[in-house]
């Protein structure tokens, strides 16, 4: 509980008296303020004590009133703590308006709102004089503290499965009537988002491959179509390529002009000045916030994304790519192992903190260079922790980039493999790959006879928990 010296910390214990009043006196009332206020929204411990009461009845079903409320306190052996009956007959007396239960309880969270920004003001003020301890920590502590007031339901820490399923319900009935409604974000791609329903919010995707395998152009792709066509907001955290690389990367797709010419200024053709113009000015409505600071931690990271979160409504976060994040922790006694255990476990932390899924690129060890196969779990870099943490794990297979060409080549088929998908089947998309413009497409089926099965999906393959 908030501490100012000589300061009352918000409260007002006349309307706390007046909800717990209206709550034994309309029944059903309860149903109102049970997703307002938690226990810990009271700030009279005796208000505690009663409210808690009439929560654990409201879970077992059982009547709120005077009486029942008595029952349960005297059970508890609470009952004398908090006055007797007779305080619960002055409770009920004080509920001017049983019928405004909803509104007593929103005055008393926003009272408790107040206490926690002074809690955590306060524990502010402590972090700042925590000199031993590495800066990055210390602020992402202090940002975590401030988040929390500003973000969080503030309410119930819990949530009942009967509001699960209700939400669930809800849910199918909105993907039922809007056929070609996602419930995940779009990654523009048809034959991907029809696999995995998109990306999941609180999901850590992994999409993996060798280098030059095309990692940075599908991700750059994923990007610029959910943000241009479904105006998703991305944060994209480059710790390889610069901002001005990705930017012309972005616009040589979005244009469809050659990568290669566009970093070098030798357009030619004027058709393909009015599709730059058009790429530019497609991009510029697009929600997509780009972080090209080398050498960044997951920490720094997540203090970005806690801004884009509230700022723009973030809904998709991009790390290219995992290898290159900065370790907090590292040293001689620290295997490569270990801080790669640590990175992914933190990105799947920022993934269900700000509920938003996370797509982080990540390098594949030379075992399928040396095999001549296609990619499997075994082959994820440094940590098998990467395979555990992930929701979901990509991988990018060109038969034509893996040395000695094969009769059974595909020019430009690139195979996107689904290993592991927590909630869903794995499979198999098929993506055209351009090389000239550096971007990826969907295969036209009409075009394509020998190619025309787009998606292969196993159904038998989704991971059990």
């Amino acid at each position: 509980m908030a501490k100012v010296t000589g300061r009352v910390p918000p409260q007002d214990l006349d309307i706390e008296r007046a909800v717990l009043g209206a709550l034994m006196l309309a029944p059903g009332a309860i149903h109102e303020v049970a997703d307002i206020l938690s226990v810990d929204s009271m700030y009279s411990g005796v208000h505690r004590i009663i409210y808690d009461a009439m929560l654990s009845l409201h879970a077992r079903s059982e009547p709120i009133d005077v009486v029942t409320v008595s029952a349960k306190l005297k059970e508890r052996q609470q009952l004398k703590e908090i006055g007797g009956a007779a305080f619960l007959n002055e409770l009920v007396a004080s509920a001017a308006s049983p019928g405004s239960a909803r509104h007593y309880a929103q005055m008393v969270q926003s009272k408790c709102i107040l206490r926690n920004l002074i809690d955590a003001a306060a524990k502010i003020g402590e972090l700042g004089f925590a000199e031993d301890r590495h800066i990055e920590e210390v602020l992402d502590e202090a940002q975590a503290a401030v988040f929390a007031v500003t973000q969080a339901p503030s309410l119930r820490s819990f949530s009942s499965i009967k509001e699960g399923l209700a939400n669930a319900w809800d849910r199918l009935e909105s993907l039922q009537k809007h056929s070609g409604t996602l419930r995940g974000v779009s990654t523009g791609f048809p034959s991907l988002d029809s696999l995995l329903a998109g990306f999941q919010r609180s999901d850590l995707v992994i999409l993996a491959a060798r280098p030059s395998m095309g990692k940075t152009a599908l991700a750059l792709d994923i990007a610029r179509l959910t943000a241009t066509i479904h105006k998703n907001a991305v944060g994209v955290f480059s710790l390889e390529m610069s901002s001005d690389q990705l930017v012309d990367r972005m616009l040589a797709a979005q244009a469809g002009v050659n990568s290669w010419k566009l970093r070098t200024g030798k357009l030619g053709k004027d058709d393909e000045y009015g599709r730059l113009q058009k790429g530019i000015e497609d991009l510029s409505e697009a929600p997509i916030y780009i972080d090209d600071k080398p050498g960044a931690t997951v920490l720094s990271m997540r203090s970005v994304a806690r801004r884009l979160k509230a700022e723009k409504d973030l809904k998709l976060i991009i790390v290219d790519y995992l290898q290159l994040i900065t370790p907090m922790h590292s040293g001689a006694n620290v295997s490569m192992v270990q801080q790669v255990t640590e990175i992914s476990r933190s990105l799947k932390g920022m993934a269900r903190e700000l509920q938003v899924p996370v797509l982080a690129l990540s390098q594949l060890s030379r075992a399928v260079e040396q095999r001549r196969g296609k990619p499997r779990l075994s082959d994820l870099r440094d940590s098998g922790s990467i395979e555990q943490d992930a929701d979901v794990v990509m991988f990018i297979h060109r038969e034509d980039m893996m040395g000695e060409r094969t009769g059974n080549d595909k020019n430009g088929v690139t195979e996107i493999l689904i290993e592991k998908h927590r909630n869903g089947p794995i499979g198999k998309v098929d993506l055209l790959f351009d090389e000239e413009k550096t971007t990826f497409r969907s295969i036209d089926k009409s075009s394509f006879g020998d190619f025309a099965e787009e998606t292969t999906v196993e159904t038998g393959g989704a991971e059990p928990f």
